[in-house]
């Protein structure tokens, strides 16, 4: 998932980024409400964490233009507790609404049920010939033996499951793993594809994660 947090105070960034890209998230990050509403309607997010009192523009005006053009999956963070803030939120086209402080454990679970909501058309699993990935879980299985992922593996694996048969350039993934203000000039895209294949591929006879020199990478069974 690749998630958008607009919130200006600098421990509850700090806080969200590290967490997120622990369990393997693209986190963009803006710190107020102009530069939000400017990424979240040119963006492309599986769900945004919106804070409500910033400057320049609060998190509701944010929320009701975004509104206007996308469906985009929101959490509200806000101090305001009140049950009046909470249902102005929701009717404003807020999908969830976490007071501060909360729990990271909570809003991790609150935006896997919004990805799971905003992509009902996507399978919780994936099979490709002996690979068994499951998305919900964050677990992968080759044949009988357990994947020892990392966040970011696992994340890659599931961006390339995802477009199986489809050949991912090092930009796609980038745009897809990592967040906007990674540098793509950099060989971390090699160097993630060379750990993924060594857990996936090395002791298994059948190879998946191929190469197209001069293209990107493609997941996928080839048969002789």
């Amino acid at each position: 998932m690749k998630i958008l947090v607009i919130e200006d105070e600098p421990k509850t960034v700090a806080y969200l980024l590290r967490g997120l890209t622990e369990q393997g998230y693209a986190v963009d990050v803006a710190n107020n409400g102009i530069d939000g509403q400017h990424l979240a309607l040119t963006g492309d997010y599986d769900a945004i964490v919106l804070d409500i009192m910033m400057p320049d523009r609060d998190g509701l005006s944010v929320l009701q233009a975004l509104r206007r053009e996308k469906d985009t999956p929101v959490i509200m963070l806000t101090a305001r507790g009140e049950v009046d803030d909470r249902i102005h939120g929701l009717r404003s086209g807020a999908d969830d609404y976490l007071v501060k402080p909360f729990s990271f454990l909570e809003l991790l679970a609150r935006l896997q049920a919004l990805g799971r909501r905003g992509r009902p058309q996507e399978a919780a699993h994936i099979r490709i010939a002996d690979l068994h990935i499951d998305l919900i879980a964050r677990r992968a299985v080759r044949g009988a033996r357990r994947l020892d992922l990392t966040a970011k593996e696992f994340a890659l694996l599931a961006a390339l499951a995802r477009h199986r048969g489809q050949v991912l350039s090092k930009t796609v993934i980038v745009e897809m793993v990592w967040d906007v203000s990674f540098d793509s000039n950099t060989n971390v895209v090699e160097v993630a594809i060379k750990r993924l294949r060594a857990k996936l591929d090395e002791p298994s006879e059948a190879k998946l994660l191929h190469t197209i020199r001069g293209m990107g990478y493609v997941l996928e069974e080839k048969h002789e």
